[in-house]
């Protein structure tokens, strides 16, 4: 079992992959070139490509990959399932065939590979996964947002986010933040067989008062997604049926942009980079969203992106925290209850090495249990 992030530095990417222990602390293991440069986008502070996802693993494809967001490419690795942070890269860099790729989408089987290029050249472009020769470029999947941008892109406000497949993996759905007083919006492709897109995407807008929709984390059994609203909170969308959507205020919250969701509590844990604050949410079977309770965070310590991992039964939650320049371990035991375990500190380790670490750069969280 393990976690990784990414450096984004603009010299070098490297992957910084720690190792889960059965009590679902940290030890951080390795660091590898990710074949490519990072970038920041045109705005101060950590949070460089204003986007969950930027590197993902499969458990059932066993790879995992990443963007070099300076290069305008994916690489793709392989996990040794018995040392999970032993990682290779498989075939070459490949092209985003976009400017200023920001956030990946693994497929359920792990076959597919998808991504959200957010620069002047936006939209999204889909590869197939091969474990002999890497990623490759699949026909009919090059799909433009046509987003007024720029490459490193301009923001927070008026930029791509996250690119997800929905539950049943017929629809490719990409999140686009608002320029206020415009409301973002999530843009849906269908699917098809072969794993070719639609033409066009259909355009779905937040409810009354969402704004700034940006990560994306599926409501299971329900059609439907929860979205963080850096403008406001969270938004939820029925994809069936957008009059049952709805935006959540989350109060005294400054930019409400990362989650996930925790299968052992029910409950979705959003992050915010301004308060430093994990937001516990819990959506019943009307779609309907609650605080159920708010877990602070070392303060200033800009928490972004998370992932949850299940470690003996248990579910744990992993948060970059990049002014801390560490990874906050918390332990989900039960609805409401989030537990400080422990941190991990990225900057002495990394240092030794001889392993550049800027707080601005740092991004991405995703964890890869067997």
């Amino acid at each position: 079992m393990s976690c990784a992030v990414i450096t984004n530095e603009p010299d070098e990417n490297m992957v910084i992959a720690a190792s889960i222990n059965s009590d679902g602390t940290l030890n951080l293991d390795r660091a590898v070139a990710a074949g490519g440069r990072g970038a920041h986008g045109i705005a101060d502070g950590p949070d460089a490509l204003f986007s969950q996802g930027a590197i993902k693993a499969s458990a059932k494809g066993q790879v995992l990959a990443t963007v070099n967001a300076g290069s305008n490419t994916v690489s793709l690795f392989s996990i040794d399932s018995r040392t999970p942070t032993n990682i290779n890269q498989i075939g070459d860099v490949v092209s985003s065939e976009g400017e200023f790729p920001m956030s990946l989408a693994f497929n359920a089987a792990g076959t597919q590979l998808c991504v959200l290029n957010g620069g002047q050249v936006n939209g999204v472009f889909c590869y197939k996964v091969d474990k002999k020769t890497g990623l490759n470029a699949m026909p009919n999947t090059l799909r433009p947002l046509g987003l007024n941008q720029t490459t490193p892109a301009t923001g927070p406000a008026g930029t791509a986010s996250h690119i997800i497949f929905s539950e049943d993996g017929k629809q490719l759905i990409a999140s686009v933040k608002g320029v206020p007083p415009t409301p973002g919006f999530l843009a849906v492709w269908d699917v098809n067989s072969d794993g070719s897109l639609s033409p066009d995407f259909k355009k779905i807008v937040p409810a009354k008062n969402g704004i700034l929709p940006f990560s994306m984390t599926v409501i299971p059994g329900k059609n439907a997604i929860l979205a963080t609203d850096a403008g406001l909170g969270f938004d939820i969308f029925d994809l069936k049926d957008n009059s049952k959507s709805s935006a959540v205020a989350i109060d005294g919250q400054v930019a409400t942009c990362w989650s996930s969701f925790s299968k052992k509590t029910g409950n979705f844990y959003l992050t915010d980079i301004g308060t430093a604050t994990v937001t516990e949410v819990h959506v019943d079977n009307n779609l309907k969203g609650t605080i159920v309770a708010q877990h602070p965070q070392l303060p200033g310590s800009a928490t972004i992106d998370n992932d949850i991992a299940t470690v003996n039964g248990q579910d744990f939650l992993y948060v970059l925290a990049p002014n801390a320049t560490a990874v906050d371990v918390l332990l989900l035991d039960g609805s409401g209850t989030a537990k400080q375990l422990s941190t991990l500190d990225l900057s002495g380790p990394t240092k030794a090495a001889g392993i550049t670490i800027n707080p601005n750069n740092l991004q991405g969280m995703t964890t890869f249990t067997r």
